[in-house]
């Protein structure tokens, strides 16, 4: 059995050779492409999602000595890869080489190619007995440290009378600069602490309005790796539930380019490091473990930003009208909803898990101490309402064969209905995938931490269905394609009916060799909105329709030199309005030797688009843990340079310079935001010391 896994070795080495594992930015950027169509965010704080990638290119994971936690936390794998690759090992023992990969049936070159900068083969077991004196000695501290500004100066920055920042809500109190500041202790995986500080634009620092400095300050302390006591968090923390119909705080991935990546596997408690000021948890958390069971038990209090009513009939009664979840205290009204409303999360999750088969039942309680009453429209009168209610689901996940089964039920109590989820994975050859997801949300169920599949903003009001292929055509050729129909059964915001809807995706890609990479996406999506012709009475609704066409090169010049192209087209068809289009191109200059401590990323883009609604996004390089997907519209050119140096051993310095040149208008923004200029100009800059 030796001589004939030897064999395999040499026989798949020849291939390897002519492989590469693809960058860590190279796999960082298309998932944060992917989150950025669906979030319209430019600048969306992601750390959370990508910590754990960030986490395993510095500390690979050992393949020889994991669990499915671990794989699942990678986020990289298909349950069906995962269940592969613990199969092999039973039949042939521990892997020999990283190259042995190939003899996976359900791995292809693709996903080695993504995996080897985050994975490693080695004979060596970890200690998972972590004593303190180890802790100390081989724990690592971070430090980091960022400075981020627009040059140009807008409205609300303008030097007015203390009369009349008091009395208005057109000027801003702080400056324009973004200050950050993270320190934090890790010990591998099993320990971590931390503080996090944020200042806004606008916020102001350690003045009156705000005298603690930051505007926004997140501080954990986290331990992994017991057999019984598997994990404790203190101070702000995140749960992760099912497939994210019950509790979910933070992002997931939802329809991407990756058709087999529907699936969410959940990091039951994890810590918290992003500045999103609303998605997460406050207080205490434990996990315990008893053979194939564990017990997840959570509780939350924190100080949330709303809108507070008095009631005209109850002298003292005030409630809840809107939730602000921006995170923003620039103004008068913005530092007035700050922390005037207290939340209180708690709740239990037991699950039982062995290779093939995990399942979980889950109960949520969400209470606050003033009632939540917001205002009463057509779209939103099944929203909830009122102080507190529970939530309780089950979800399940299954491997038989090459069928991967997985899904989710929950109700909330302040309606009694209920949210579905259930999908299915499956590898009908090595070269063919295929997955199909159903879900029907009822338009009287909401929790208000969800993140589950769907095509609105939340999980609500929706059924869907949704059927992707992966096929590898041949050596070089590979073909993503999904297909999504959806319906709202109630009425949406700016949608006064119930209404239908459907999305296509088809993208082949060319990659013969290491080298190049080059592929083509064709997407389109059709959906409701009210129409721009009102006549006074009943809103008619029209059917939207989106097509984006892109064209994307990516080629490696020399070990160090990288060139990446693309063209993206939008067209926009609405029938109350003249048709639109929209046009993007960028060149990408990467020069990334590895004998050098200096790191340059350039890009020149023009773009060219009709209005805002024919936007375009794309990723640009920036800072670790800077995640910028600025939305390219109206007409002009920009570009950037970003420099990181990495000095000493201990540190790394970026320096990152954008520019945005308009040629079809004299002004930007509006309001507040106005710039009275065509440019607009960012600069970054952040510190990261490494002890």
């Amino acid at each position: 059995m030796k001589l004939r896994r030897l064999f395999l070795v040499l026989s798949f080495f020849a291939c390897a050779l002519t492989s590469l594992a693809q960058e860590k930015n190279d796999v960082i950027q298309q998932r944060i492409e992917f989150i950025s169509e669906q979030l319209e965010d430019e600048s969306p704080d992601l750390t959370n999602l990508f910590d754990q990638l960030f986490y395993f290119y510095d500390h690979p994971i050992n393949l020889n000595n994991t669990n499915i936690d671990e794989l699942n936390d990678l986020g990289l794998l298909t349950d069906l890869q995962i269940n592969d690759l613990f199969l092999h090992q039973k039949l042939f023992g521990k892997l020999i080489s990283i190259y042995e990969l190939q003899s996976l049936p359900y791995w292809g070159m693709e996903t080695i190619r993504m995996v080897l900068p985050f994975v490693r083969v080695d004979d060596k077991l970890d200690n998972l007995n972590v004593t303190l004196k180890e802790a100390l000695k081989n724990g690592k501290v971070e430090a980091f440290f960022r400075y981020q500004t627009v040059l140009e100066e807008k409205s609300a920055y303008q030097d007015v009378p203390d009369s009349v920042l008091l009395n208005s809500n057109s000027y801003y109190y702080g400056n324009p600069d973004r200050y950050y500041s993270r320190f934090r202790y890790t010990y591998r995986t099993n320990l971590s602490m931390g503080i996090t500080m944020e200042k806004d634009p606008g916020e102001q620092f350690a003045g009156e309005a705000q005298p603690y400095g930051f505007d926004f300050y997140s501080m954990h302390a986290f331990y992994k790796g017991g057999k019984y006591l598997k994990a404790v968090a203190l101070g702000d923390y995140q749960i992760q539930i099912g497939q994210g119909l019950n509790l979910w705080s933070g992002y997931a991935f939802g329809k991407t380019a990756d058709v087999t990546n529907i699936k969410r596997n959940a990091n039951s408690l994890k810590p918290y490091t992003s500045v999103d000021e609303t998605r997460f948890l406050r207080g205490a958390a434990t996990e315990l473990g008893w053979k194939d069971f564990s017990l997840v038990l959570f509780g939350s209090r924190k100080k949330v930003d709303a809108t507070l009513i008095a009631d005209s009939l109850l002298e003292e009664q005030e409630f809840v009208s809107s939730i602000n979840l921006s995170g923003l205290h620039r103004t008068n009204s913005e530092i007035a909803r700050k922390n005037t409303f207290e939340e209180t999360i708690a709740g239990a999750n037991l699950k039982y898990q062995n290779r093939n088969l995990r399942l979980g039942v889950a109960s949520v309680y969400q209470g606050y101490n003033k009632t939540f009453s917001k205002t009463i429209a057509p779209y939103n009168q099944f929203d909830f309402r009122g102080k507190n209610f529970m939530s309780h689901s089950f979800d399940y996940s299954f491997v038989v064969k090459n069928f991967s089964f997985f899904g989710e039920t929950s109700i909330a109590s302040h309606s009694n209905k209920m949210g579905n989820l259930h999908g299915v994975l499956l590898a009908v050859d090595p070269r063919v995938s295929f997955s199909l997801l159903y879900r029907n949300y009822d338009r009287a169920y909401q929790t208000l931490y969800n993140n589950g599949f769907s095509e609105g903003s939340n999980t609500q009001n929706e059924r869907g269905i949704y059927f992707g292929a992966k096929i590898k055509i041949s050596k070089s050729w590979t073909l993503n394609t999904y297909a999504d129909y959806f319906t709202f059964p109630w009425m949406r915001y700016l949608v006064d009916a119930p209404s239908t809807g459907h999305e296509v995706l088809f993208q082949p890609t060319y990659r013969p060799d290491k080298k190049l990479e080059l592929y083509f996406r064709f997407r389109q999506q059709e959906k409701a909105r009210n129409s721009r012709y009102h006549d006074g009475t009943v809103t008619a609704i029209q059917n939207v329709l989106q097509r984006n066409y892109r064209i994307n090169f990516s080629y490696k010049v020399t070990e160090g030199i990288t060139l990446k192209s693309r063209a993206e087209i939008m067209t926009l068809n609405r029938p109350s309005s003249p048709n639109e289009t929209g046009f993007l191109i960028y060149q990408d200059l990467l020069i990334r030797p590895k004998t050098w401590p200096i790191d340059l990323s350039m890009r020149y883009a023009f773009f060219d688009t009709d209005s805002y609604d024919t936007r375009l996004y794309a990723f640009e390089s920036n800072a670790l843990y800077v995640f910028s997907v600025p939305a390219y519209f109206y007409k002009g050119t920009r570009a950037y340079l970003m420099v990181r140096w990495t000095f000493l051993r201990k540190f790394d310095l970026w320096a990152r310079y954008a520019v945005n040149l308009y040629t079809d208008r004299d002004s930007l923004g509006s309001g507040a935001e106005m710039i009275n200029t065509n440019r607009k100009s960012e600069v970054t800059l952040q510190l990261r010391v490494k002890l």
